[in-house]
This record gives C-alpha cells, structure tokens and sequence, in this order.
C-alpha cells in the first residue's frame, strides 16, 4: 500500500528591504532560493523595495552582478496586500490589483540584514502575524543588533567585551570637543566609530589620529542616532555559528584574515580579495573549545534563538578574547561565514535550511501554547 506524502511546506522567502544591506540581502536570498528542496517545499520568493513596499516575484530570477555575484532580481509588479487573517496562522498576500491573485505562506524565512529586517521591527509584524519565521525573536533580534545594549548585558553575565562609549546626536552636536576629549583619555588611539544599529560594517571607520575622529563620527551618524566609539584591538577576527533554539550548539570555529586594515564592507562585499577565510581557525584546541562554550553563552545570554554568528576578537599578543558582536541573521550565501563553518561541522547548506525551518515551526507552536488570556 503507497503511502500519502507529508503535504509540502509552503516557503516565504523575504529579502530586499530598507537598509544600506538592502544588496547583501539579494545575494542570500539567491542562495537560499536555489538550495531549497523543491521535494518538501514550495518556494515564494518576497522582495521587500527600497520604499518598503512588497513585491511577490512571480517569475524569480536569480542575475549576475558585477560587484556581489548571484543576486536575486526584485521585480515590482502587481500591488501586493499583506493579511493574515485569511488563514490562521498563515501570511496571505493579494494582488489588489488583480484580486485573482493570492499567495499562502505557512513559514517566513527571512534574508533581511540589518534596518528593518534584522532589529525586531519585522519580527513584530510576524509575531502579531502569528506566522512562524526562521530566526531570532523580537527580543533577540533587537537586543543583537543593538551593540550598545547587547554588550551591557554581555558584560553583566561575565562576557568578555572591548571597552566603549556610546553617544546619541543631540549631546554630541552640544559636547564634541568635550566627548572627544574622554574618548581618547579613556580608550586611546587607534579607535573604531561605528553606528550602533548597523550590520556590515556599514558607516564604520577606524581613527588613528585624534584629528580625525570628529569626521568619523559625522560619518557614522549618517547611518544612525547613536555611535558607540571603541577602542581599536590588534586582532585576529574569530567566528562561531550558533544553531538551535532551547539547547543551542556552536560550530567549529572559523577565522576571517582582512586584506584590506579591517573588515570593512569593502572587504566583505565588493573586492573580491578583500579577504580570506580559513576553517577551522588555527587556534590552540582548549582555546577553541572556550570560545564555542562563551559564544553559545553570548546567544543564550541575549535571548538568540533559531541561529546567529557570534564574532569575537582575539588579541594577537595576549591571546585574550572579546565578544564582538552578534549577528542574528548573517549573511546566507553558499560562500557566507555562517554556512561554511556549519559544512565543516558536519552539516550541509540544504540541511541547514531544513533544521531553520524545523526550529521556526517547532518555537511557533510553543509559542501558541502560552495562555493569552486572563484567568
């Protein structure tokens, strides 16, 4: 007797988006796309435009690029509707349009990095949604992409973190000189200015000399209210996956060797030499294994769930490390990080994209067990 077949998982894929990470987004979610298997899903490619309007792609297309490679094409046709109240616990899409239209998405599996797609904002839309997504959670989310706030709360659970300060617009238009003045009794040169709530290494300069810092900080605040000024170590770049949701595990772990003075998104994204990675990083074996344990302590720490790469400093003389930071939704191109370090712990790309799903829909339903209402 042929048994029935478990029904196919109907896939979301969102990318795009309002963010100076708006391309990156592209390239993930061509890979991403590709690497689905078409045997247990069926795969709607969502791209999110520059104004934040949402085009379902109903001929994806993945195109070259001269700078990142294979990106997925964003095409606006149609005038698309969000609703979930057409299906519980499903997103609905409508082409206003052409009300013949509709799209039913069981699970969201976003590629947004950075502004509005990493910071909690659409994770907020989803949970109200009552959709399950792969990722963190809003609290995860928001807290990961806030240097300033996750490295308070790593601090406080005994995590080591680089020493900084964190200024907003308002005080440092009425106190530079004075800001200044701290900053560099406090830190020293050389030192790193980087908006708070970026990804990418976007708005992110590295001062040298004192003269040039007030630049520096004029530059980050383009991208952001609040600019965190760090004191500069002479590194090696270290990277960890993290993967799971209640009993998270990390991967081996990788290192990433700048060509350019540090990781810029130059480095990242554009120059194709910009960098190299080696996995597994050349690291003395306890050395590692205390990295991996502090880097699903960080995850734990800020409420992560689903996935994130947690990047730590290494300091080349003392062998001391730093937390860095936490990237909640890293970038998922075959080539990424994230991925290649999970393919040398044992676990391919397209059973990478299977266990996120698995961990998106298993979180949902505990979710939907929490009691809502009053006694």
């Amino acid at each position: 007797m042929r048994r029935n077949k478990s029904p196919k998982i109907n896939i979301g894929i969102l990318y795009g988006g309002r963010s100076g990470e708006h391309d990156v987004s592209l390239c993930s979610a061509a890979s991403v796309f590709s690497a689905l298997d078409r045997n247990k899903y069926n795969v709607t490619a969502i791209g999110i435009a520059w104004d934040g309007r949402w085009y379902v792609q109903e001929k994806p297309e993945i195109v070259r690029d001269k700078d990142f490679g294979r990106k997925m094409a964003l095409k606006k046709s149609g005038m698309w509707l969000v609703n979930h109240f057409e299906q519980k616990n499903k997103l609905c899409l409508f082409d206003i349009k052409n009300k013949n239209k509709k799209v039913v998405v069981d699970v969201v599996f976003p590629v947004l990095h950075g502004t509005f797609g990493e910071d909690g904002t659409l994770q907020g839309l989803l949970e109200l949604a009552m959709v399950p997504y792969v990722g963190a959670d809003v609290a995860g989310s928001a807290v990961g992409m806030d240097k300033d706030i996750a490295k308070r709360l790593l601090k406080e659970a005994g995590i080591p973190v680089v020493p900084s300060i964190t200024v907003n617009k308002q005080i440092w238009r009425e106190n530079a000189k004075i800001i200044m003045k701290e900053a560099l009794a406090k830190l020293g040169l050389p030192l790193f200015v980087k908006p708070v709530c970026t990804g990418s290494s976007v708005g992110v300069k590295k001062v040298k000399k004192k003269e040039s810092l007030a630049e520096a900080m004029d530059f980050a605040f383009q991208f952001d209210t609040r600019v965190m000024i760090e004191k500069a170590i002479d590194c090696r770049e270290i990277e960890c996956a993290v993967l799971g949701n209640e009993k998270p595990a990390g991967s081996v772990l990788g290192e990433i060797i700048p060509n350019h003075e540090f990781y810029s998104y130059e480095a990242k994204y554009i120059d194709p030499n910009g960098a190299a990675l080696k996995i597994p990083a050349e690291i003395n074996k306890a050395l590692a294994e205390e990295i991996r344990k502090i880097a699903v302590e960080g995850y734990m720490t800020l409420g992560c769930s689903s996935m994130a790469r947690v990047d730590f400093f290494l300091d080349k003389k003392t062998n001391k490390f730093y937390l860095n930071e936490i990237n909640t939704l890293p970038g998922f191109t075959s080539v990424s990080m994230y991925p290649k370090l999970w393919e040398a712990t044992g676990l391919k790309y397209s059973d990478l994209l299977d266990r996120l799903i698995t961990f998106a829909l298993d979180r949902h339903k505990k979710k939907l067990e929490i009691k809502t209402e009053g006694v």
